[in-house]
């Protein structure tokens, strides 16, 4: 059985400027703000929460299934992408006259960044019909557009396909009436630390109270590991040391992916919990959100080596 992915697909544009934003911006003209920096590189990564989580269950054997929408405009190079990883494109729908989401990222040498978002076919995300795959035994519903997200729930809910709730970057994008109706719908919740008290903030609900309406509440907190709430009480994973940290970009997303293989594969808490530290780990030693690729035995080795015991 497949694994749905409901999300986004971009494009990261990643530019950097060899100064620092500071030094061309004067402070007492900024309402007249006119200014270009020249970027002399670029880097494009494939991303989007949906691309990104799909490519983590990939590596580790799963069998996910995207549903998600791409403008015609630049589609062809995602495409080609997603062909050349063996990822289904049977949910991926195409939208004439739009661009795909793209990012543009600009960051000087002081680290400060510039960024503009472009949604595109992202806002007709809801064009997708959750309740429609086939095949489906477990879901997420990542960050896409609102309507999307919303609808989504709902699709999957009356599909009885159990799934996570994974509100990330649309958290901003959601009221709290339709935080809390997609936090009953789901079975799982996921977020990181920051976003756990803004949903509580938007919902007017504590972390008790969140997951008293889920199976599991998941809560990561970084280089401090992640908790997870559910009917047992709650358990505390550690992160795994990475071997070097280059790109925190795409972290949540891997550590995503590891969580349904395991939770689709009902290894229990616990090795679920070690196996998406490990899975975000392998992902920040690399730069861009889809380029880690760890063969199974390779991260069967680096399971066994963090934490003693066989993962497989």
């Amino acid at each position: 059985m497949a694994t749905l992915i409901c999300g986004s697909l971009a494009y990261d544009n990643i530019m950097t400027f060899q100064g620092r934003f500071g030094d061309h911006i004067l402070p007492d003209q900024v309402h007249m703000l006119n200014i270009s920096f020249l970027v002399p590189t670029m880097r494009r990564n494939f991303g989007g929460c949906a691309g990104n989580i799909a490519y983590a269950l990939k590596l580790l054997g799963g069998e996910p299934k995207i549903m998600a929408t791409l403008g015609a405009a630049d589609s062809q190079l995602y495409i080609d992408r997603l062909d050349a990883l063996g990822l289904s494109k049977e949910y991926v729908r195409v939208l004439a006259d739009q661009h795909s989401a793209q990012c543009f990222i600009t960051t000087d040498l002081a680290n400060n960044q510039i960024t503009a978002f472009h949604p595109g076919a992202m806002m007709e995300s809801h064009l997708n019909r959750a309740d429609e795959a086939q095949g489906i035994s477990l879901g997420i519903v990542a960050p896409d557009g609102a309507q999307g997200m919303r609808e989504h729930a709902e699709g999957l809910s009356r599909a009885g396909v159990p799934f996570v709730f994974d509100p990330g970057q649309g958290l901003p994008i959601l009221e709290g009436v339709e935080l809390c109706r997609m936090i009953e719908l789901a079975t799982y919740v996921a977020v990181n630390d920051y976003e756990a008290k803004l949903l509580s903030n938007k919902t007017g609900w504590s972390i008790e109270d969140i997951k008293s309406r889920v199976d599991a509440l998941v809560v990561t907190r970084g280089e401090h590991g992640a908790q997870f709430y559910h009917e047992d009480g709650v358990l505390d994973v550690p992160s795994v040391q990475a071997r070097q940290v280059v790109d925190p970009t795409g972290c949540g997303d891997a550590f995503r992916g590891g969580l349904l293989y395991g939770i689709e594969n009902k290894l229990g808490w616990e090795k679920t919990g070690r196996l998406a530290s490990l899975m975000g780990s392998l992902k920040i030693e690399h730069q861009g959100p889809q380029t880690y690729a760890p063969t199974r035995a390779e991260i069967e080795e680096r399971f066994k080596q963090a934490f003693g015991s066989s993962l497989f």
